[in-house]
């Protein structure tokens, strides 16, 4: 009996944080459709290629708001909802590059004809993607993880300091 009272008592969502703690985690996932290559790569993923993304946030608080709108709430999902959209949105039918990967003739030529590029810093990987996307959210949210799906079986993983 005290194991259901204890049950029912905490909810299933609260975990003991890394200090011994609780933590509260969200999650919520959106996705988009685009297209990339790994310049250098040797392989298939040297070549233009396209994904059904997905990407799930994981964040995390300690405490829960007070405030009476969202009383009770670590935040409001459709807030959560909401940005993490306006990220993958951006990205969406895109094709995804790493500054200067492209010859300037052809890079020209896919703007010449309104191509949506998206033009990154480092190379689109799913890890780098997956790290991208959480220093972003992490602007607004206190964020626990970030997986960036480019398959529905492969996933990579981004977290901050434990």
């Amino acid at each position: 009996m005290l194991f259901l009272s204890r049950l029912f008592s905490e909810p299933a969502f609260l975990f003991d944080g890394i200090e011994g703690g609780k933590m509260y985690f969200l999650k919520t996932e959106q996705s988009f459709d685009s297209a990339h290559f790994l310049a250098g790569y040797h392989g298939k993923c040297a070549n233009i290629h396209g994904h059904r993304w997905k990407v799930i946030a994981t964040i995390k608080s300690e405490k829960l708001l007070e405030d009476p709108q969202n009383k009770g709430m670590v935040t409001d999902f459709g807030d959560l909802k909401k940005d993490l959209k306006i990220i993958a949105d951006s990205f969406d039918h895109a094709l995804i590059i790493e500054t200067g990967s492209l010859s300037e003739k052809l890079y020209q030529a896919l703007i010449d004809e309104n191509f949506k590029i998206i033009n990154l810093p480092f190379r689109p990987t799913a890890e780098n993607l997956a790290k991208y996307i959480y220093e972003a959210l992490s602007k607004n949210y206190l964020v626990d993880c970030l997986d960036v799906y480019e398959t529905p079986n492969n996933c990579a993983s981004y977290r901050g300091k434990l």
